[in-house]
C-alpha cells in the first residue's frame, strides 16, 4: 500500500511538470511569430500608415467612397484629455501628414473641421497641436472651423483658437483660460508623528524642490510658479490675439471660468452659438468653395488598432494567473 501511494505521488509530479513544460514550449514556439508580426507592424507604421481612413456622413448622410478627385473635408476629433490615449501632439501631427497621402493626395483636403469635446490637458501637447494646425492652414491655404459639442475648456480652447470660426452646440461649455500645476502634497508631519525618516541625495540648487518627505522651505515653489505664469501668459496672448479680445478682460474678468454657448459668444470666445454640426459643416463647405449639392467627402483619420494586442493582453493575464497558482500550490506564497 505504501508503494502504491508513492507511485501515485510520483505520477502526479511527472504529469504536472509535463503539462507545465508542454505549455511553456507552446508559448516559446509562438514568441518568434509574435516578434515578427510586431516588427512588420512597426515597419508598416514607419511607412506612414499609422491611421486608417473613415468616411463620415455628408449633409445627406452618405458615407459612400467617391472618386479620388472628389474634394474632402478633414475632420480632426479633439475628444478627451489632451496628451493621453490617441490625443497627443504626435498623433494629431501624423493625421495632418497622412491627410496629404494615399487616397487623399493631390490636395484633396480643402478644409479642416475641428470637432471638440475636451476638458483640456497637457499644455505642451495643446500648444504643439495648435501650432501644427496653424502651419497646416498656412501651408495648404485651407480654412479651419471648429465645432464644439460639449466641453471646450483649457487646452481644448487653446486648440480651438487655431480655427477661423468657432461654432457651439446649445449645451457646450467654453473657456477656462488658466494654467494649473499640481496639486503637490507634503507628508512630513505624518512621517514625524510615526518616526519615519527620509533621505534624498541631490546635486544642484533646489533639485528636490517640493520634496513631499521633508518640511518645505519658504518660497521654494517660486521656480515652478514662474513656469506656470509663463504658460498662462502665452495662453492669454493666444486667446487675445486669435479672438481679438482685450487681455485685461481675459485676466481680470473672465479668468479661468467656463461659459455657456450664449455667454461665450457674447464675450467673443466663439462666433456662432446654439448651432449644430450641420450648420458648421455647411458654412465650412461654403468657405472652402465646395458646392454642397455636388460630390464631396468628409473624412477622419483614426489610429490603427494593433490586431494582436488583445492576444498579448490575454496571454499576459494567463501567465500571471498561472504563475500565482503555481507559486501558491508550491507554498512559495503564504495565502494566509
Amino acid at each position: 500500500m505504501k508503494v502504491a501511494k508513492e507511485s501515485i505521488f510520483i505520477s502526479a509530479i511527472r504529469a504536472f511538470f509535463n503539462t507545465l513544460l508542454g505549455t511553456f514550449g507552446v508559448f516559446v514556439a509562438i514568441i518568434p511569430s509574435i516578434i515578427l508580426f510586431a516588427i512588420l507592424s512597426t515597419s508598416d507604421q514607419k511607412q506612414g500608415t499609422k491611421n486608417k481612413l473613415e468616411i463620415l456622413p455628408d449633409l445627406n448622410g452618405s458615407t459612400k467612397m467617391l472618386s479620388l478627385n472628389t474634394p474632402a473635408i478633414l475632420q480632426l476629433e479633439v475628444h478627451g484629455v489632451i496628451g493621453t490615449a490617441h490625443l497627443t501632439s504626435k498623433d494629431v501631427n501624423f493625421q495632418l501628414i497622412e491627410s496629404r497621402k494615399g487616397i487623399l493626395k493631390n490636395d484633396r483636403v480643402k478644409a479642416l473641421l475641428l470637432h471638440i469635446n475636451s476638458p483640456g490637458g497637457a499644455a505642451t501637447d495643446s500648444d504643439t497641436i495648435y501650432r501644427n494646425i496653424l502651419a497646416y492652414k498656412e501651408r495648404y491655404n485651407v480654412p479651419v472651423y471648429a465645432y464644439v459639442d460639449g466641453m471646450c475648456a483649457s487646452g481644448g480652447f487653446f486648440i480651438a483658437c487655431a480655427a477661423d470660426q468657432i461654432y457651439t452646440s446649445p449645451f457646450s461649455m467654453i473657456g477656462s483660460v488658466g494654467s494649473l500645476m499640481g496639486p503637490f502634497f507634503n507628508f512630513y508631519n505624518i512621517m514625524e508623528k510615526y518616526g519615519v525618516k527620509s533621505l534624498t541625495i541631490t546635486a544642484g540648487k533646489d533639485k528636490d524642490m517640493l520634496n513631499p518627505f521633508r518640511e518645505w522651505k519658504t518660497s521654494e515653489d517660486q521656480n515652478i510658479q514662474k513656469i506656470n505664469e509663463y504658460v498662462y501668459k502665452k495662453f492669454v496672448d493666444i486667446v487675445a490675439t486669435s479672438r481679438n479680445i482685450d487681455k485685461d478682460k481675459i485676466i481680470n474678468e473672465y479668468g479661468a471660468h467656463v461659459f455657456d454657448s450664449d455667454e461665450a459668444k457674447e464675450i467673443g470666445y466663439t462666433d456662432v452659438a446654439n448651432s449644430s454640426y450641420e450648420i458648421a459643416l455647411t458654412a465650412l463647405l461654403e468657405k472652402a468653395d465646395i458646392d454642397e449639392t455636388k460630390n464631396y467627402q468628409v473624412v477622419c483619420l483614426y489610429p490603427k488598432k494593433i490586431w494582436y494586442q488583445p492576444f498579448l493582453t490575454q496571454t499576459k493575464s494567463f501567465f500571471k494567473s498561472f504563475l500565482k497558482e503555481f507559486l501558491v500550490s508550491s507554498k512559495y506564497i503564504n495565502t494566509n
